[in-house]
């Protein structure tokens, strides 16, 4: 049992929980808690290292994910150690270390989200869980964009990472030169605009662009767009938050084509 903060796999811990870059470096990320341990190892997705605080050795709920990864060795750590790695503001859980996943064929003839300066982790996170829901495979984030392997967007998302092609880093206007389909933005501006409403949205492939929550779409992507898309509303609220258009949007797509 690892009981020491100098011990080299639980600075390895805190660097992972707290550094995108150090991230990126190791080709790691980290989770934490029975739930998304869980929906990875439903989703064929098992990590590479297991860390479980002394405490929760008998948790049935943490057995049953050991059972499953019965091919990894885990590792014990104590409870105050736990405590102090653990991105929880309150208790700890279960840790798990995966491999970032390397998506390298871009979805230039498939439905795809895309994300522009969208820095919030949360807004990140719920735009992941709702294009998982949608049953939209693909999405791209340009570098500017929150990472999506943090542990907050982790939680956020709630286990849509596992469940979802994720290319980050991408050059947005470059893959849209080559994308095959339409290209759909929100936005609030008066002119050459449709309702989201209107859209035939049956066809594949859409891509679905939305940008930052103060600025929108960049202008370089928004001039690869027909039009605009507003969501209407009747009541006199000015906009919505970033991953409630998202989640507006691609839910109505989805009705369009499960009618």
């Amino acid at each position: 049992m690892i009981t020491s903060s100098d011990n080299p796999k639980v600075k390895y811990l805190r660097q992972l929980f707290s550094q995108a870059k150090f991230r990126r470096e190791n080709k790691c990320f980290v989770t934490e808690g029975v739930h998304l341990l869980q929906t990875a190892i439903d989703a064929q997705k098992l990590p590479e290292k297991i860390f479980v605080p002394q405490s929760l050795l008998d948790n049935a709920e943490v057995l049953g994910c050991l059972k499953s990864c019965a091919n990894i060795q885990p590792i014990v750590l104590s409870d105050k150690i736990a405590q102090s790695i653990s991105s929880f503001k309150t208790g700890f859980s279960i840790i798990a270390v995966f491999r970032l996943p390397e998506n390298k064929v871009l979805p230039y003839c498939q439905d795809c989200v895309i994300l522009d300066n969208v820095q919030d982790a949360g807004n990140v996170g719920t735009i992941l869980r709702s294009t998982a829901a949608c049953g939209i495979k693909n999405v791209l984030l340009n570098k500017t964009c929150a990472d999506a392997f943090s542990p907050k967007v982790l939680r956020a998302a709630m286990g849509a990472n596992f469940l979802l092609n994720i290319f980050e880093n991408i050059d947005i206007p470059l893959f849209l030169k080559d994308f095959s389909g339409s290209l759909n933005i929100t936005t609030l501006a008066s002119n050459n605009i449709r309702s989201l409403y209107d859209l035939n949205l049956r066809t594949q492939p859409i891509a679905w662009a939305f940008g930052n929550e103060g600025a929108g779409v960049s202008p370089d992507i928004a001039a690869l767009a027909e039009y605009g898309v507003q969501i209407p509303m009747i009541g006199k609220t000015e906009s919505l938050n970033v991953a409630m258009a998202a989640s507006v949007c691609l839910f109505e797509q989805m009705r369009q084509r499960m009618a």
